[in-house]
């Protein structure tokens, strides 16, 4: 191709390039023309469009539902008032109802108050709620939540109760329903019996009931509060639990005893005296914290007897987690009291049967509550004395023998500096055995000591007691105590300084350096860094932990210093005890079965080390 047939095609294909370029800017154009046009014709049919009157909507959805209830109710007897509210209360509750659902609203706890100072409430909020459904007596049913029901007045009875009655029936007074309360002194717990007469209140004589509570936040650490708190029940006559801060339901083909929501240290619960048949539980958790900390909504099936005059009978417990008033109920609500639970579950009989009568015995004759926990500590620590005796005495035992042991390793030590592993432990157990020491006395007794300690980690997590309970610098030994806020949450650790959690985390500190010091065999590297991980990563377990466990563990590490320091200094005599592994020397060694089987499996594992050596060498 010569050059003026190059120029025609440059020519050409600019040509095209300029007309793609111009066309693509006319349907901009054109496009950006039309869009202008369709908005303003969309704005013109606004303008002409009537406008919607939101307000309006909803005061019409307003009226369609009331018109829907006036409907499901007109059938039966109601206050034409509006609703109304109704207390009754004693010496520790006063609890509040509305006449609308015949339904408690709120309950005041007397002798208990929040994080802000002001009274502990339960059943407090709109979501709160007690119903079930009825037929209306003209085809319809209806739920008693939307029934306004009639009060009667308080009336106290012979035994200085009060009772409260709410009625309703059909028009034609030939059926009525009375939900009656009767509040006892000194009582946490609500009598409800629910009275029908006339036939035809319920489909196939079943009550299905909703209950709905919303558990607030009561103490000052919301996330804390949130991970003692519990959806518990019993089902089968057994008793469990779920941990509310995880979203969940359940779901119970059994009879229920009764259900109930539990924060940290209170409790809204409702029972049924004849079990409930079956039924369905779910809670959940709020987005924003700032809020509530879980809601529980129950539905449950109790039976009602086919009679023209028939009694249900429930109970609602609004109080306190306390296992000595719980327990007088005996329907087994006293095990909502977390004493010791999953693989620890045993404990909770230590802390029942012994902690408990020994801690209130000491508290009715003690002010101070730290006074009280130092005392227990001190008790706890004299019973375990013998204990942590045999473990230091084990110790000094196997110190005695180092000097022999480090032997044994410089024998079965190759010129590499290999060590023969196999050999030298068989040689090592011999030596322990025939010297009458037992490689695992140091380390039983200490296992005999977790039962104890876990026993007063659940104790003081859960006993409702060290609530608001002052010392030091302390304010609530129920919860973790603050010397300084930090303007920032650092991970791990927390936004706070609490120090009970420096002296447990310090002294526990010192027992691992003093410890160590009085190791056999120290020469490991990475033992001279043990003491320090562990009080560090208590440190951030700890700093969450109620004042009153912290203010233990200080005051149990002290003493458990002190008495390594008297027990290995004064106390064992290192001249006996050698003198004493002399004497064992003499004696017949005789082997358990166990030291068979561990000797003879050792013995094979060196065999079998010595024939691979052999064939690595060939």
């Amino acid at each position: 191709m010569d050059r003026n047939t190059l120029i025609g095609f440059g020519l050409i294909g600019a040509l095209l390039i300029g007309m793609f370029v111009i066309n693509s800017k006319s349907k901009q154009a054109y496009d950006k023309e039309q869009a202008a046009i369709a908005k303003r014709i969309a704005d013109s049919l606004a303008l002409i469009k009537p406008k919607v009157d939101s307000v309006a909507l909803k005061l019409d959805a307003q009226k369609a539902d009331s018109l829907k209830l006036a409907k499901q109710t007109s059938g039966l007897l109601q206050d034409t008032v509006k609703p109304q509210s109704v207390s009754i209360e004693n010496d520790v509750v006063k609890i509040t109802f509305s006449t609308k659902g015949a339904q408690p609203t709120l309950v005041e706890l007397k002798k208990y108050k929040k994080f802000d100072s002001s009274l502990v409430q339960l059943q407090a909020g709109s979501f709160n709620k007690f119903s079930y459904a009825i037929k209306n007596g003209i085809g319809g049913t209806a739920q008693t939540e939307n029934i306004n029901f009639i009060a009667t007045a308080v009336t106290k009875n012979a035994d200085n109760s009060q009772t409260i009655s709410f009625k309703t029936g059909d028009t034609s007074g030939t059926r009525s329903l009375v939900h009656q309360y009767t509040l006892k002194p000194g009582e946490y717990m609500l009598d409800l019996n629910i009275i029908t007469t006339g036939n035809d209140w319920f489909d196939q004589n079943a009550m299905n009931i909703n209950w709905q509570s919303e558990a607030s936040q009561v103490e000052k650490d919301h996330k804390y509060e949130l991970t003692q708190s519990h959806v518990c029940f019993v089902t089968n006559d057994n008793f469990d639990f779920e941990y509310a801060a995880k979203p969940d339901s359940k779901a119970f083909s059994k009879s229920v005893n009764w259900v109930a929501a539990k924060q940290q240290f209170f409790i809204a619960a409702l029972i049924a005296k004849t079990k409930f048949e079956s039924g369905s539980m779910e809670w959940k958790t709020p987005a924003d914290s700032s809020t509530y900390l879980f809601r529980t909504t129950a539905n449950l099936k109790v039976a009602v007897p086919a009679a023209a005059n028939a009694t249900t009978a429930l109970q609602f417990y609004y109080g306190p987690s306390d296992y000595n008033i719980l327990k007088k109920y005996d329907n087994q609500l006293q095990n909502i009291v977390p004493y010791g639970t999953g693989i620890f579950s045993f404990v909770k009989y230590i802390n029942r049967y012994f902690l408990l009568p020994v801690f209130d015995f000491l508290q009715n004759n003690i002010a101070s509550m730290g006074i009280v926990i130092l005392l227990v500590t001190l008790l706890i620590r004299l019973i375990t004395s013998p204990i942590l005796y045999k473990s230091y005495l084990s110790g000094a035992k196997m110190k005695v023998l180092k000097p022999e042991v480090d032997a044994l390793k410089a024998k079965f030590t190759d010129k590499t500096g290999q060590l023969d592993q196999q050999s030298f432990s068989m040689e090592q157990m011999k030596l322990w055995r025939t010297a009458g020491v037992s490689p695992l006395g140091g380390c039983l007794p200490a296992l005999l000591q977790i039962p104890i300690f876990m026993s007063l980690y659940y104790f003081f997590q859960s006993n409702i007691d060290l609530r608001g309970k002052n010392f030091l610098w302390a304010n609530d030994l129920a919860s973790y105590d603050s010397i300084l806020k930090l303007p920032f949450e650092v991970p791990f650790y927390g936004d706070h300084v609490s120090l009970f959690t420096l002296t447990a985390v310090a002294t526990s500190l010192l027992i691992s350096i003093y410890s160590m010091s009085n190791m056999q065999d120290n020469s490991n590297p990475l033992m001279k860094y043990m003491p320090y991980i562990f009080p560090v990563l208590l440190l951030g377990v700890f700093n969450k932990l109620p004042a009153a466990l912290t203010w233990y563990y200080t005051v149990s590490n002290t003493i458990t210093l002190i008495l390594q320091i008297v027990i290995q200094k004064y106390v064992i005599d290192h001249d006996k005890i050698l003198a004493q592994i002399n004497e064992n020397r003499k004696k017949p060694v005789k082997k358990s079965k166990i030291q068979e089987k561990v000797e003879a499996m050792q013995e094979s594992q060196r065999k079998l080390q010595e024939l691979k050596n052999k064939t690595n060498k060939n």
